[in-house]
């Protein structure tokens, strides 16, 4: 099957959306798909386009088995809410051309991954003309957390045109997926027919990321006492995911000889927190680690630590999640009762409200010295979180399912492509917890 996945990020990406994007594309190819990925030069989370690429060119490369067309993109040195806009903007005109050369190779679906919703219009163009199946799949609602989270003023006509503008276009994909069962619920209220409405979360390779007992490479290279107790952060370091509570944290247990932190990643936030931990002997900082040391990286843990800000409850789903509880160690996150963050951690490590200042910080260090005194504890959340990621999220599993979601819906007849028989269906089940 013809395939076109149109998207911002995508591989060597090495966390986030390019990540999956990435990770889906190479298995769909080798299910024997024909596929095609329109997307930018590598830049995230450093917000620097990689240096064998550049912002400014075309370039056509086969990646994994697949076509990768890279697209001019414009990456702000300081990101704003206007400058964000204008980065995205940049995409979505640079893709314009290439999407639209697209039409001669006529795709059977358009898999488009959001953000960017800008890049809708787009999509709209290409299905009209080739007849293929629209596809939308949402990993950030991105409108909702700019306003939200404050990186842009609500009220307004820019609040205005922005939620009639995604309104207009997502309500007319053909499909609507989204990666929790919350985050689907929120977009269907934003007036996406249920019909439309399906579910496909983040996976995980369960076989690349798994449990490891014995000495380990990053504790043996940081000087980690095997009795020590790690809490490890990993991944991106931007402005949504709190990290000011780490800050905190360390500061805290500063005095405690036996419990470290180690911060491994890249992003907006990483130089500030880089100034709030310096003179802290307990902290450990390093950049964001290859795939082939992922695994190893993950088990230096006893403890993952997830912070999130209060206001990306539900707009996002943290990407790093399915690694960490995949590993096997037990997670605290902060997070709101009743998020799809709460509901999945649940079982599988601690879960704390969101803090915003030191002040609120007495539950995140209850949790931590509960966790810190208490092995027996950390190995039954570990163990808990291993088998939600080995029922749940197994790569074959999801990715499997949406490769059959893919070919029945394209096999119906072209009236029943815009609704399919049952609300709010699921590529995958099982999965909502």
């Amino acid at each position: 099957m013809r395939i076109l996945v149109y998207g911002l990020n995508y591989s060597p990406e090495l966390t986030g959306i390019g990540k999956y994007t990435g990770d889906m594309v190479q298995w769909l190819t080798t299910q024997g798909h024909d596929v095609r990925v329109i997307t930018a030069p590598p830049y995230y989370p450093s917000w620097q386009v990689h240096p064998e690429y550049k912002s400014s060119r075309y370039k056509k490369e086969q990646l994994a088995g697949a076509t990768v067309y890279r697209c001019p993109l414009w990456v702000p040195s300081k990101s704003t809410g206007i400058t964000r806009i204008l980065h995205l903007l940049s995409f979505m005109f640079s893709s314009l051309p290439v999407m639209l050369l697209q039409i001669i190779w006529r795709p059977k679906i358009i898999f488009m991954v959001s953000p960017t919703v800008l890049c809708a219009p787009v999509t709209m163009i290409v299905s009209t003309f080739t007849g293929a199946v629209s596809w939308l799949h949402v990993q950030d609602i991105e409108v909702d957390a700019a306003f939200e989270m404050g990186v842009l003023r609500t009220g307004g006509l820019v609040h205005w045109f922005a939620r009639t503008f995604e309104k207009f276009f997502i309500t007319r994909f053909h499909r609507v997926s989204s990666i929790s069962p919350n985050m689907l619920q929120r977009i269907i209220s934003k007036g996406v027919d249920e019909d439309k409405a399906v579910l496909f979360p983040n996976w995980v390779d369960t076989d690349a990321i798994y449990p490891k007992s014995g000495a380990n490479y990053f504790r043996r290279e940081l000087n980690i006492a095997d009795d020590d107790v790690v809490l490890l952060y990993s991944g991106n370091m931007g402005m949504k995911q709190g990290l000011d509570v780490l800050c905190h944290l360390a500061g805290h247990f500063a005095s405690e000889n036996k419990i470290k932190f180690l911060f491994c990643g890249d992003g907006s936030f990483r130089k500030k927190l880089v100034e709030l931990v310096s003179g802290l002997d307990n902290v450990h900082l390093l950049p964001l680690q290859p795939e082939e040391r992922l695994n190893d990286l993950l088990n230096s843990a006893d403890i993952h630590l997830l912070p999130q800000r209060a206001g990306a409850a539900d707009l996002v789903m943290p990407s790093k999640l399915t690694g960490m509880l995949a590993s096997g160690r037990p997670t605290i996150t902060t997070a709101a009762v009743g998020t799809q963050l709460a509901i999945v951690v649940d079982g599988c490590g601690i879960v704390v409200p969101p803090a915003e200042s030191a002040a609120e910080m007495g539950p995140f260090y209850a949790a931590v010295r509960e966790l810190f005194l208490n092995a027996e504890l950390r190995r039954t959340f570990g163990n808990n979180a291993r088998a939600y990621a080995v029922q749940h999220m197994g790569r074959d599993y999801v990715l499997g399912s949406l490769a059959n979601g893919i070919e029945k819906f394209i096999e119906r007849p072209a009236a029943d492509n815009v609704s399919a028989p049952q609300k709010t269906s699921s590529v995958v089940t099982g999965n909502t917890r």
